[in-house]
C-alpha cells in the first residue's frame, strides 16, 4: 500500500518590480524552478515605465507555450537519436498572480499590496533583480517547521552580469549581533505569514522598511534562525546609481538604519525580556 501524499505548506513569494525588465525574467525563472511544489507567486508591477509589462506578458506566455527537449534514446534501426519533448517550465504546484499599480507608489507600498493578498502559511519577498538557488524554499520551510518563525540564509553577491563578487556569510542569530551591531539578516529569508497579523506590515514612510519590520518581529519575540549556506544570489548595483541606489536615497536608508540600530541597543540596554510564543 502506498503512503498518503503529504501536502506541503503553501509558500507565498511576493516579487515587487519597478523598471527592472532586464532582470525580472531570470528572477522568475529561479522561482519557478524551485524544488518545492506549493508556491504562490504574487508579482506587483509598481507602475513600471520600461519594458517590465512586456517581460511579464512574455513570461506568462512562456509558462503555457514554451517547450524544450533532451536526447533520450538512440534508435539503431532508424539511426536516429530520439528526443523527449516536454514543457519548459514545471506545470504543477505553482500559481502566478500579477497585480499592476497604475503609478509608481514605492517599494514598501508595493510589498504591502503583495502581502495583503498572500494566502500562504509562509511568505517572503524576492527583489526582482535577485536569483534564488533551487533549494532555498525547501530548506527554509524545513527550518520553519522545526520551530522557527523567521529563517535567513547566506548570500552570494553578484554583479550586473551575474558574476560572483563575494560570499556574504551572516552570523548565527542573536538580537545583539543581527540588530544591535548592524542589520545582518533578512535578504534571503522566509517567515510565518501570521507575523503580519501580530506585528503589522512594512512602514511606507521608510526606505529601511524591511530592517524596521524584521526588527519589530524580533523585539516582539519572534524566533529567528540562520542557515549557513548560500541560498540566494543578490545583485550589487554599486555602479548603477538609480532608485534606491541613488546617493540621496542610499544615504537616507543608511541614516534610517542607524536610528534602528540605536533603537535595538536601547532595547538591549532596557533588559526587558520579551515573552516568547509557544512552540508550534
Amino acid at each position: 500500500m502506498s503512503s498518503p501524499k503529504v501536502t506541503l505548506p503553501k509558500v507565498t513569494l511576493v516579487v515587487p518590480v519597478y523598471n527592472q525588465a532586464q532582470y525580472l525574467p531570470i528572477c522568475l525563472d529561479s522561482i519557478w524552478f524551485q524544488d518545492y511544489d506549493n508556491l504562490e507567486v504574487i508579482l506587483v508591477n509598481d507602475g513600471s515605465t520600461d519594458g517590465t509589462a512586456q517581460a511579464i506578458a512574455d513570461f506568462e506566455r512562456a509558462l503555457v507555450d514554451d517547450t524544450t527537449s533532451y536526447a533520450s534514446y538512440f534508435n539503431t534501426e532508424t539511426n536516429v537519436i530520439e528526443r523527449v519533448e516536454h514543457p519548459r517550465f514545471p506545470q504543477a504546484g505553482r500559481e502566478l498572480r500579477v497585480i499592476h499599480h497604475e503609478r509608481n507608489k514605492g517599494l514598501a507600498p508595493a510589498l504591502n499590496t503583495g502581502f495583503s493578498a498572500a494566502t500562504g502559511e509562509f511568505c517572503t519577498y524576492v527583489p526582482a533583480d535577485d536569483i534564488l538557488l533551487p533549494s532555498m524554499v525547501t530548506e527554509m520551510v524545513a527550518a520553519l517547521q522545526a520551530g522557527a518563525d523567521f529563517v535567513y540564509a547566506d548570500m552570494a553577491i553578484v554583479d550586473d552580469a551575474g558574476r560572483v563578487v563575494r560570499r556574504f556569510g551572516l552570523p548565527d542569530y542573536s538580537f545583539e549581533r543581527c540588530f544591535g551591531d548592524w542589520y545582518l539578516c533578512g535578504v534571503a529569508k522566509l517567515y510565518r505569514t501570521e507575523l503580519h497579523a501580530r506585528f503589522g506590515y512594512y512602514d511606507e514612510a521608510l526606505l529601511a522598511h524591511d530592517h524596521e519590520l524584521f526588527q519589530r518581529f524580533a523585539e516582539g519575540g519572534a524566533r529567528f534562525t540562520h542557515i549557513p549556506r548560500v541560498l540566494m544570489n543578490v545583485r550589487d548595483h554599486a555602479k548603477r546609481e538609480v532608485d534606491i541606489h541613488a546617493p540621496s536615497s542610499w544615504n537616507r536608508l543608511l541614516e534610517e538604519s542607524k536610528v534602528l540600530v540605536r533603537r535595538a541597543r536601547e532595547h538591549l540596554a532596557s533588559g526587558v525580556q520579551v515573552k516568547r510564543p509557544a512552540q508550534p
